[in-house]
C-alpha cells in the first residue's frame, strides 16, 4: 500500500496450525523487516511491516514470536486484536474521513 512501486505498508497474513509453516512465515516477515531498513534513514524504515497471524503454529515457538515482534516493530495482530489494525498502524493515514 499504496502501490507496488512505492510501498508504505506491507501486510503479511497467515493462519497455521503447523509450527514449521509459522517458522517459514516468521522468516519472510524478518526479511521484509530488513528490506524496509535497507537504504533508509537511521531509525526510519522505508515502509511499515505488519503481521496478521492466527493458529496454534504461532504459539508453539516463543523465540519466533519475539523475532516477528522485533521485525514488525510491534505491529503483530491476532484475531483478538485485528479490530485495532487501522488505528494502531500507518493504515490510519489512508483512512477516509467521514462526517
Amino acid at each position: 500500500m499504496p502501490d507496488e512501486f512505492n510501498p508504505q505498508i506491507i501486510i503479511e497474513a497467515k493462519l497455521t496450525e503447523d509450527d514449521g509453516t509459522a517458522r517459514d512465515k516468521v522468516t519472510r516477515i524478518q526479511h521484509l523487516g530488513q528490506l524496509s531498513l535497507a537504504g533508509a534513514a537511521a531509525g526510519q524504515p522505508k515502509f511499515q511491516v505488519i503481521a496478521c497471524i492466527a493458529g496454534r503454529g504461532f504459539g508453539v515457538r516463543r523465540e519466533d514470536m519475539k523475532k516477528m515482534l522485533l521485525a514488525t516493530r510491534g505491529k503483530v495482530f491476532t484475531l483478538k486484536t485485528l479490530d485495532r489494525l487501522v488505528e494502531c498502524s500507518d493504515l490510519q493515514k489512508f483512512q477516509t474521513k467521514t462526517s
